[in-house]
């Protein structure tokens, strides 16, 4: 009788560190493998809105700096943003940068051959390695460019400081493990 008690003992303490573990908010990061065996964890998400209207959900993995490469940024689009328009903004920004006309001269079409037109619920995620930046479209591979510099300018239009979204980087480097 007395095992049968100390197995029941057992099991119960077993099931409730279990329910722990399962509704636990802390400690435990998310995380997902990009391009086949990137294993990045989430780090930290915001919104992309122009004249209040949500334009994309933003979400940033990561491995030990949420900085430096290997990195994911992950933009889940909210409307419908053709090619041009993605390939043009992208271009600017990474003018204000300060990328050179010459540098942007060979990025921009290099660009315009990945980035698709977008409709509400895609995806693409841009993989930031070492040297180089891979991009997806809704888990699909559609392009890669290996130029370390576009890479640096290109996630510099989230990440960089100098940013023209300030509160969204905040956010994306805020991880939320914290």
């Amino acid at each position: 009788m007395r095992e049968k008690t100390k197995s029941s003992r057992n099991f119960l303490l077993a099931c409730f560190i279990g329910l722990l573990v399962v509704f636990s908010d802390g400690g435990f990061a998310e995380s997902r493998v990009f391009g086949g065996n990137l294993n990045l964890q989430k780090y930290g998400s915001g919104e992309l809105r122009r004249f209040g209207f949500l334009v994309y959900e933003a979400q940033l993995w990561a491995g030990t700096n949420p900085t430096k490469p290997p990195i994911a940024l992950q933009l889940t689009y909210k409307r419908d943003i053709a090619g041009v328009k993605i390939v043009n903004a992208s271009v600017d920004h990474m003018r204000d940068l300060g990328a050179s006309e010459q540098q942007l001269a060979l990025w921009e079409p290099a660009m315009a051959r990945i980035f698709p037109d977008v409709k509400p619920g895609d995806q693409i995620v841009g993989i930031y390695m070492p040297g180089a930046a891979k991009f997806l479209y809704n888990n699909r591979e559609v392009g890669q460019i290996n130029d370390a510099e576009f890479a640096r300018f290109f996630f510099g239009i989230w990440l960089d400081p100098r940013t023209t979204e300030p509160r969204l980087r905040l956010r994306l480097l805020q991880s939320e493990a914290s």
